[in-house]
């Protein structure tokens, strides 16, 4: 059970090493994934004042992954010099989150995904009052989940559907009406194992 939200635990756990993840944790039998994958970065911002952690509902028009619970990101763009770039410039469009308010402590090994993307999950602290504004067409909703629920790895269970005429097991960690599944809760699980190191 993890206590009240402390930065230092925050800064601690991204010390701790861990392997990389991947949507194939929990289905070694499927397919593998493509051998060139495109880089892409996500931000999991915690405000300072209580570390509640800032989400977005992807819009329900989107081609790909519509109306999934997400962290603010995105692949990494001819423009980006790095992934932690792509994940500032996509969370300032997406949740119109200033680049300058967010304290960097540092990155989580890249996730692999099942549809061709190295995710690397960047971790910082958002500083000052923030609002967030979500884009239109792009996030129907943003919100923010409390820290005791992120940083808990009691709160994270297996579930299974059936995927592309077979059964694909992933991690969910439900909240309310937000239902927090597949490469996004993996990737907080693992900051989450990270914190009971």
């Amino acid at each position: 059970m993890i206590a009240d939200w402390s930065e230092n635990r925050l800064r601690q756990a991204l010390s701790v090493e861990s392997g990389p993840s991947s949507d194939y944790d929990l289905n070694p039998d499927a397919a593998p994934p493509p051998a060139s994958l495109r880089a892409a970065g996500v931000l999991a911002a915690f405000h300072e004042d209580d570390g509640r952690l800032v989400l977005t509902k992807r819009a329900s028009g989107l081609r790909h992954h519509p109306g999934q619970i997400a962290l603010p990101g995105g692949k990494v763009d001819a423009n980006d010099p790095d992934a932690i770039a792509a994940a500032l410039r996509e969370a300032r469009e997406e949740i119109g989150l200033d680049p300058a308010q967010v304290d960097l402590l540092g990155t989580l090994p890249p996730h692999r995904t099942v549809t061709g993307f190295a995710v690397t999950p960047v971790i910082g602290i958002i500083r000052g009052s923030f609002q967030p504004r979500p884009e239109p067409g792009e996030v129907d909703e943003a919100f923010t989940l409390p820290f005791v629920h992120v940083a808990d790895p009691s709160r994270y269970r297996v579930e299974r559907r059936r995927w592309r005429g077979g059964w694909r097991s992933y991690h969910a960690a439900p909240f309310g009406p937000y239902y927090l599944w597949g490469a996004t809760a993996r990737i907080l699980l693992g900051l989450a194992g990270r914190m009971q190191a």
